[in-house]
């Protein structure tokens, strides 16, 4: 590469960083809500900004896709990486979200229909306030994303697959469909705080004022659709 060349490669990362750097920090700032205080948001950005830059030298505009929806992928999936390199989830949260997960699922096959809190609370043989406080560490003791139920966003990103797309591609778009048509099936409320959340992207306290509810419960209900729904895709993915 010669020196023009190169210059105008570094003149054009500067200019997308400068552009797109108020996205990494909204993102980041959007995440930190739902992290623990170890989290530093200096780590996030940092980690987002790693991600801006993958997606500048990947993005392909003849899919479809718009550079924004693709950068905020490729950054949000950066500062994932980042959270679970330090490793400061308690095994405790996940020995007890895959509890969890085990009873909702087999509630709903004994019952036909979806679990309330209170009898999935009695089936732990736990009291209803033991069962809130493991919904909310497991809220706060992960990244909750779609990616969590076995699917990639960047299939989210367009469901038309070209020639020489892989098998795997295919299973996730697949996958999706059976994602989507899970949610229909949930309560009410659970489908709702999920759209609100992951569709208007809205916090906790602000699906709490919409719901009239704290953003403790808001934190539970999402914990709890989302270990419905892992239930509801056990032969997709495993908990």
């Amino acid at each position: 590469m010669n020196k023009a060349a190169a210059y105008t490669q570094f003149d054009n990362k500067t200019s997308i960083v400068e552009q797109y750097a108020p996205l990494v920090k909204r993102i980041a700032h959007h995440m930190l809500a739902r992290l623990p205080a170890s989290v530093q948001l200096d780590d996030l950005l940092q980690a987002g900004m790693m991600g801006l830059l993958e997606a500048s030298s990947k993005f392909d505009g003849s899919k479809g896709a718009k550079f924004e929806t693709f950068a905020g992928i490729r950054i949000r999936g950066s500062m994932i990486d980042e959270i679970r390199r330090g490793d400061w989830v308690p095994r405790s949260v996940h020995r007890n979200q895959r509890r969890v997960a085990q009873v909702i699922d087999e509630l709903g096959q004994e019952l036909g229909r979806d679990a309330r809190d209170t009898e999935i609370a009695e089936k732990l043989e736990i009291s209803l306030e033991e069962y809130h406080h493991i919904l909310n560490d497991v809220s706060v003791g992960k990244v909750i994303g779609i990616e969590d139920l076995g699917v990639s966003e960047d299939v989210i990103v367009s469901d038309e697959l070209t020639e020489d797309e892989s098998f795997d591609s295919l299973a996730e778009v697949q996958f999706k469909s059976a994602l989507a048509q899970a949610i229909t099936t949930l309560p009410e409320r659970d489908a709702l705080v999920l759209s609100l959340y992951y569709d208007e992207a809205l916090n906790l306290k602000e699906i709490g004022a919409v719901l009239e509810v704290s953003e403790s419960r808001v934190s539970q209900i999402l914990s709890q659709a989302m270990l419905r729904l892992k239930g509801k895709l056990k032969h997709w993915t495993q908990v």
